[in-house]
């Protein structure tokens, strides 16, 4: 384990490398959250078998996609005759703000090869890009968190979705236990830690004040992306000084 006084060594050209014990380090910090993605892939293992798609669907949909809220999306669309065009568009605007994810990280990204760069974003989801960029900005290597972070999101998804899909009986409306509020309440949090500046209160007012907005008055789900939108393009154009 590095000191602080080692981390602050670290040179800004050297932020995007880690290692296996990074990467290790990354899918045990995100392990204590991942109990709760349990909780929310058997209820999508559960609302899949009642929807009528088979069990090899159900497990290759959470493990080629991984995104709870668009593959729940897709259930509601699912029938005898899928309308594929409305569900792509469906599950690109609830995922759009990967778009920006991608964009947030790629300083960082660009430095990598091709392989390794596309193989850590397909683990990016809100935790672990959010443990990821709260690293960045103290100045230390994120990546190894981003991709052991997701991997451990990943897996439990992958477990919950069986769980659902087998012994579903036993959480089948995690909303009203609350547990919906879990992914909430976690990147709630990555803010307070975060650093704090008016650039950056500014950036998740507007961010905040944009997604409420588009969430009374707009369809369902835009609120992410009208958020995403509202929040990246300011902090795009209103950049930070460099010391």
């Amino acid at each position: 384990m590095q000191t602080d006084a080692q981390q602050d060594l670290i040179p800004e050209t050297r932020l995007h490398e880690f290692t296996h014990k990074d990467v290790w380090n990354g899918f045990t910090q995100l392990v204590p959250l991942s109990f709760f993605v349990i909780v929310f892939g058997i209820a999508f293992g559960v609302a899949s078998a009642q929807t009528g798609l088979d069990n090899i669907s159900t497990m290759l949909m959470s493990a080629l996609v991984f995104a709870g809220a668009s593959q729940f999306a897709t259930l509601d669309l699912w029938g005898a005759e899928v309308p594929l065009i409305p569900m792509m568009i469906t599950v690109f605007a609830i995922n759009a703000r990967h778009l920006l994810m991608g964009a947030t990280l790629y300083p960082w990204l660009r430095e990598l090869s091709p392989a390794k760069r596309y193989g850590v974003m397909l683990f990016a989801s809100d935790a672990n890009w959010a443990m990821s960029m709260n690293a960045f900005s103290r100045k230390e290597p994120g990546l190894g968190l981003l991709l052991g972070g997701g991997i451990a999101l990943w897996s439990f998804w992958i477990v919950g979705t069986w769980l659902g899909l087998y012994f579903g009986n036993a959480i089948s409306d995690p909303v009203s236990l609350g547990l919906d509020m879990v992914m909430g309440c976690f990147l709630l949090s990555m803010v307070g830690v975060g650093p704090k500046n008016l650039r950056i209160v500014a950036i998740w007012a507007i961010a905040a004040g944009s997604s409420l907005l588009a969430y009374w008055f707009l369809p369902e789900n835009s609120h992410v992306v009208v958020g995403a939108i509202a929040g990246g393009s300011l902090g795009a154009f209103w950049t930070e000084k460099k010391l």
